[in-house]
C-alpha cells in the first residue's frame, strides 16, 4: 500500500468498533472470505501487510495465515460509500478457506483467464516434469509463437467451416498458448488487458 488511509475517517461507532471486512483475491477478483476488522486490525494489516481481522470468537487481532502459513498479502484497500464496510485486495499464499479451498465461498465467481494465467505462473516457475506447459517452456519463444500462430489459423477457419463448439475449443487452444506466450516473455494476460482499458470508446 503506497496510498495513505485515514483510519479515523471510518464509520466505526456505527457497529460497535467493528467494521465488515470483505477480501478478495487481487488477480481474480473472487470473494475469498469475509471478516471483521477494529482500527487495530486495519492499523496492524497497513503497517505490516498481511491482512489482520479482529477475531470475535478468540477477542484477539489474528493475522490469516498465522498458523497455517497461508497469509493474505495486502495488494489494495477501499472503503464503501457509507464508510462502514472495507473492501481488500490481496494476493493469498495458500487456500483461504480453513477446508482447504480457495475461498469460503465455494462458488464464488472468479476471472477464469486470470486464474489460467496463474496456473501458467507456477508452472513456469515449478516445471513440473510430464506437464505441457514445461514442454513449451522448455521449447523456448520460437516455438510457442509458432503454436500461437497456428492456433491462430485453426481458430479462423474454424469460424467459417466449422460449429460454434469447434470455434470455440480452438479460441480456447489460442488464448491458452497466447498465455504461455505472454508469460515466456515476462509479460501476462493481466498487461494485455490493461492495454485494452486505454482503448476503451
Amino acid at each position: 500500500m503506497t496510498q495513505a488511509f485515514d483510519i479515523e475517517a471510518l464509520a466505526w461507532d456505527k457497529q460497535g468498533g467493528l467494521l465488515p471486512a470483505i477480501v478478495q483475491d487481487a488477480a481474480t477478483l473472487r470473494v475469498l472470505m469475509l471478516g471483521y476488522m477494529n482500527r487495530e486490525a486495519l492499523a496492524a494489516t497497513l503497517a505490516s501487510g498481511r491482512v489482520t481481522f479482529f477475531s470475535r470468537s478468540k477477542g484477539r487481532l489474528w493475522t490469516k495465515g498465522e498458523s497455517s502459513g497461508h497469509v493474505l498479502e495486502l495488494v489494495g484497500l477501499e472503503t464503501d460509500c457509507d464508510a462502514d464496510t472495507l473492501l481488500l485486495q490481496a494476493r493469498p499464499q495458500g487456500p483461504t478457506c480453513h477446508l482447504q479451498r480457495a475461498s469460503c465461498f465455494p462458488a464464488a465467481p472468479g476471472d477464469g483467464l486470470a486464474e489460467l494465467d496463474a496456473l501458467i505462473q507456477t508452472r513456469e516457475r515449478e516445471r513440473p516434469a510430464g506437464s505441457y506447459t514445461t514442454k513449451l517452456f522448455t521449447d523456448g519463444v520460437r516455438r510457442i509463437a509458432q503454436k500461437v500462430g497456428e492456433e491462430g489459423v485453426e481458430t479462423a477457419l474454424a469460424a467459417v467451416a466449422q460449429d460454434e463448439d469447434a470455434l470455440l475449443g480452438e479460441a480456447a487452444d489460442l488464448l491458452y498458448h497466447l498465455a504461455v506466450l505472454l508469460r515466456a516473455r515476462g509479460l501476462s494476460l493481466a498487461d494485455a488487458r490493461r492495454v485494452l482499458e486505454t482503448r476503451r470508446g
